[in-house]
């Protein structure tokens, strides 16, 4: 895996930066003018940036070249030229047809009568007014330097708001992310939009505890280049100089910028720490660095919310499963089974195409189908032997039961798990209970708990049965397609039926 990447030739080595030239559009019918006017400019310099002329002899032709190169810095435009309103109409399609608000616009006319200043510069959106006898070759400088100043200045707070939009809608994205690989891979995502990444960026965790010694960094996300290096140890894959920095990040607990890479440091309140790695080509601007920075501390509290979410999240399901393990311990059955319910649900969910958020609910409402069992006395619950008619009528309402205990809550899992309760009874053919529910009536949770839960009780010990025998289950299972069961949802039982059995293996009482 360490030749992946070595045609990247990554080091810390200074990288030359070559500025094009501002651009400067000549409007005039007057050949001339156009020579003299790159004569006169032909040496002149801002910022470091010297001047490349485009010429136009009419306003028509003009349009279409600064439709085809909307970085023009600076337009001197005539006034009279097809007709003696051509320029001022050229200076309305720039700023309402073309949209464009930043090209400096210096009026230069040789027949200042037909366009008196003071009405020009009342009614149409330009820069500045000249007459041609007053444009010497030093006045005309003064007037370029103005011109691309202040189109400078207007581009530098154009590119501030666009990247501090990058940051805000890339902040707000990242935060939106319950998962640690979808907060990886949006982090990603959002940082190469506002940074020139050039060859993709990595995100690495910390698989070792803090020590004195390097740490194991394991790539969990990965784009560009790097993306055939993910699931591997980042120092022992990634180019010498790139290891360096993450190493030196680490150690630092702080962020390392070079010249043509740079590694963001993250970590929590439970020390669990992340690095983020990118390379990008040519440096960064300081603009650049400041957005960078800004995002990474964005970044770093949506990794500290993720963290508590996740610890609260845990919480919430370790007493899920508690809660749904008590009911079942009351009819002497066990906590695994609950368990076992719920990632068989999830299993047999995925296989269907259900979202992966609603499999992952499913693996945690799953559990709590029977929680209505606590409302059954323990003497019809636990008997060993038939249930009279009347017996059958109290034990069946414990699906509404549960309905009612969950149906209360505004959380998703709480409300599925409601479903839940209220539907794994209600059989394919209509003859379930409680309310003779059938076929599509019944909701696809319903459907896919009570083939768990059916498949996993007929092979475990209960108060009134033995353990049923693997190819018994299994014939039981098909003879109650479309009777009791979802015919679809057994066909897909049967095709990963090892899969299934695995999680009793796994998971046993």
């Amino acid at each position: 895996m360490g030749t992946v990447i070595e045609n990247l030739r990554i080091s810390a080595a200074e990288v030359r930066v070559t500025t094009p030239p501002w651009k400067v559009l000549i409007v005039d019918d007057e050949p001339e003018v156009h020579e003299v006017t790159r004569l006169v400019l032909g040496n002149f310099r801002f910022a470091e940036r010297g001047l490349q002329f485009l010429s136009a002899f009419s306003a028509a032709q003009a349009r279409e070249i600064l439709a085809a190169h909307e970085d023009v810095a600076v337009l001197l435009l005539d006034v009279v030229m097809e007709s003696e309103q051509a320029g001022l109409g050229l200076v309305r399609t720039i700023r309402e047809d073309l949209h464009n608000p930043f090209v400096r616009i210096v009026l230069r006319t040789g027949q200042a009568g037909q366009a008196p200043e003071h009405e020009v510069i009342a009614a149409y959106d330009i820069n500045d007014y000249k007459e041609k006898t007053e444009l010497t070759a030093s006045r005309l400088a003064t007037t370029m330097y103005s011109a691309l100043r202040a189109y400078r200045d207007m581009r530098a707070i154009e590119t501030h708001r666009i990247g501090l939009e990058h940051v805000i809608d890339g902040s707000a994205r990242v935060f939106a992310q319950r998962s640690v690989r979808e907060f990886a891979d949006t982090v990603l995502e959002r940082i190469e939009q506002f940074s020139n990444i050039e060859h993709g960026a990595a995100y690495c965790a910390v698989a070792d505890p803090r020590t004195t010694q390097a740490p194991s960094l394991r790539i969990t996300a990965a784009s560009g280049a790097f993306r055939p290096l993910a699931d591997t140890d980042a120092l022992q894959t990634l180019p010498a100089p790139i290891a360096a920095s993450l190493e030196r990040a680490w150690e630092e607990q702080a962020h390392h910028f070079e010249r043509n890479h740079f590694v963001l440091y993250f970590s929590n309140s439970q020390h669990s720490e992340t690095l983020l790695f990118a390379s990008q080509s040519p440096p960064l601007s300081a603009l650049d660095l400041k957005l960078i920075e800004l995002f990474a501390a964005n970044v770093a509290i949506a990794y500290e919310n993720l963290h508590l979410n996740d610890v609260l999240l845990s919480s919430q399901l370790e007493m899920v499963i508690l809660l749904a393990g008590a009911a079942e311990t009351r009819s002497q059955e066990t906590a695994q089974h609950v368990r076992r319910v719920g990632l068989l649900a999830e299993l047999l969910g995925r296989q269907m195409g259900l979202p992966a958020a609603t499999c992952e609910l499913l693996r945690h409402a799953a559990p709590l189908h029977d929680i209505g069992k606590i409302g059954i006395p323990d003497t019809i619950l636990n008997k060993p032997g038939m249930h009279t008619l009347e017996e059958i009528g109290i034990m069946r309402t414990h699906a509404l039961i549960g309905a009612r205990m969950l149906g209360g809550s505004n959380r998703p899992l709480l409300r599925l798990a409601a479903e839940i309760a209220a539907t794994h009874h209600e059989n394919w053919d209509g003859s379930g209970y409680p309310h003779g529910l059938g076929g599509a009536e019944i909701p696809i949770s319903g459907r896919l708990t009570m083939v768990a839960d059916v498949f996993d009780a007929l092979g475990s010990r209960r108060c009134y049965k033995e353990p049923w025998p693997e190819q018994q289950i299994r014939a039981h299972m098909l003879e109650q397609s479309g009777r009791k069961f979802d015919p679809a949802i057994v066909d897909i039982l049967v095709e990963h039926w090892d899969a299934a059995l695995a999680l009793r293996r796994d998971l046993p009482d």
